[in-house]
């Protein structure tokens, strides 16, 4: 645990311990999660090898999206992202909802991901009660996260390097399946395998559309980029190189892990439910595959939860900043950890495991989409923030700045649009419906929570500019 002794000074910044090798892998990391190594399976029975197409599409718009963020981070990169763009160039609420949407993201994201941890254990241990792996990993996080920045960098560091080397490994092996026909699936592994069965969109295009929200939920956390401004040695260099390198992490990670594995093994094979990475190493005949794709799933599960101890914990500190949270969240204690505001999200993430402990296993399902709900709110107020800060500097109102996105404005507009084509799907889709009735709830409760802010304190609906730590 800390020190009880704190700093009392909201602008006293964060210590700037994330140097370019953690930043790099923090950002690799995001974009390898538990919605591909888990998620892939029950899209693949959906979308068939046209799922390949959806997550190349949606990597498109998520490079547009993080281009925009990069370009704002670059004109002012401060701890709390944009939640702070929100609130310069939309107004105080957006960036109040912002942040505390965003918060809401990680805390569910983290629910769901502890006790998906402890389910991985349970593969090895099923004799360990789900809640005390649970409790265990919980606890851990939690304490490294209040050490320092650093540890929680190098944490996320090794956790990331699991996954890439993991990723490359079966890529790796995939392609030899396919070059040199060895193993088990040697004899039916071929290019041909993505159109033989019922072509390329075997359910219709309809029906691969539909698998986008469950794309979108696999790219959640690249943006936690713009989250680590504030405690990077030199943002002005690593965060640029972080999100030009997107594009290929996305080709390799996503498009060409999932070519590769429907090459391998045709696309009828696989089930919801079961991990498309599993069931091609049971193809393949690699005795240990189960067990490695599980340590995998289950490294990608912990880091979720350690981003999103790391993520919520600065959300408030920025939040209280602006007096939309309780001022004792402003404080950093001794090691320069937002401490209280890591301790309190914590406390809800053990309410998650309380929950999933006691519910149906249908929860993971409601509580993925809450948190691609929010996510969604997210990436559109990055864009929004975007177009009216392209806006400012051809007005001559505000300084370019050094990392400028291409294309503008425009990136920007066709990324707004698509992510609102998402949202739709999302309603017309009855099971995943139910998240935007929790978001309208959510919406309520903010708008109610904003109006007492403002009888309270009337000169926090003019608030627009940061008062954090500025960099440059």
């Amino acid at each position: 645990m800390t020190s009880a002794k704190v700093t009392d000074t909201p602008e006293e910044g964060y210590e700037r311990g994330l140097g370019s090798r953690q930043v790099q892998m923090i950002a690799i990391g995001g974009a390898i999660g538990v919605g591909l190594f888990l998620g892939a399976g029950a899209n693949i029975a959906k979308a068939g090898p046209s799922l390949i197409l959806m997550y190349a599409l949606a990597g498109v718009i998520i490079f547009f999206t993080m281009r925009a963020l990069g370009e704002l981070l670059l004109y002012r990169p401060v701890s709390g992202s944009f939640a702070e763009y929100s609130r310069e160039f939309l107004g105080p609420f957006f960036g109040y909802f912002t942040g505390w949407t965003y918060w809401l993201m990680w805390v569910v994201t983290g629910m769901a991901e502890l006790t998906a941890a402890a389910i991985y254990v349970n593969y090895w241990f099923p004799s360990v009660p789900q809640w005390v792996t649970a409790l265990v990993f919980l606890v851990v996080l939690f304490v490294a996260n209040l050490i320092s920045v650093k540890l929680f960098g190098e944490i996320e560091f090794w956790f990331s390097m699991v996954k890439v080397t993991a990723l490359v490994g079966m890529i790796v092996i995939g392609l030899g399946v396919l070059t040199f026909g060895f193993s088990a699936a040697g004899d039916t592994a071929t290019v041909s395998n993505l159109w033989q069965f019922d072509g390329f969109f075997p359910k219709g295009i309809g029906s691969s559309l539909m698998t986008l929200q469950g794309v979108m939920f696999a790219y959640l956390a690249v943006e936690l980029v713009g989250v680590t401004a504030g405690e990077s040695e030199n943002p002005e260099k690593t965060l640029p190189k972080a999100i030009n390198t997107l594009p290929w992490r996305i080709a390799l990670f996503y498009v060409g892990a999932l070519t590769v594995i429907l090459c391998v093994v045709k696309w009828t094979e696989f089930a919801p439910g079961v991990s498309p990475f599993v069931k091609a190493f049971a193809m393949i005949g690699i005795p240990a595959g189960a067990g490695i794709v599980n340590f995998v799933v289950l490294t990608a599960a912990l880091s979720s939860c350690n981003s999103g101890m790391y993520s919520t914990g600065r959300m408030l500190r920025t939040l209280a900043d602006n007096g939309e949270a309780p001022r004792a969240f402003c404080r950093l204690s001794a090691s320069k950890t937002p401490a209280l505001g890591i301790t309190v999200s914590v406390a809800f993430m053990a309410i998650g495991v309380v929950l999933n402990y006691i519910v149906p296993e249908k929860a993971f399902g409601y509580v993925t989409s809450v948190a691609t709900a929010a996510g969604i709110w997210t990436w559109l107020m990055i864009l929004i923030s975007h177009v009216l800060y392209r806006r400012a500097v051809t007005s001559g109102r505000l300084p370019a700045s050094s990392f400028p996105a291409p294309g503008g404005a425009v990136c920007s507009y066709i990324a707004i649009v698509f992510l609102l084509f998402v949202t739709g799907l999302i309603a017309y889709d009855a099971d995943s419906r139910v998240c935007l009735y929790v978001m309208a709830g959510w919406a309520v409760a903010l708008g109610i929570g904003w109006l007492f802010l403002k009888n309270r304190t009337p000169e926090i609906a003019d608030r627009r500019g940061p008062e954090l730590e500025r960099v440059g």
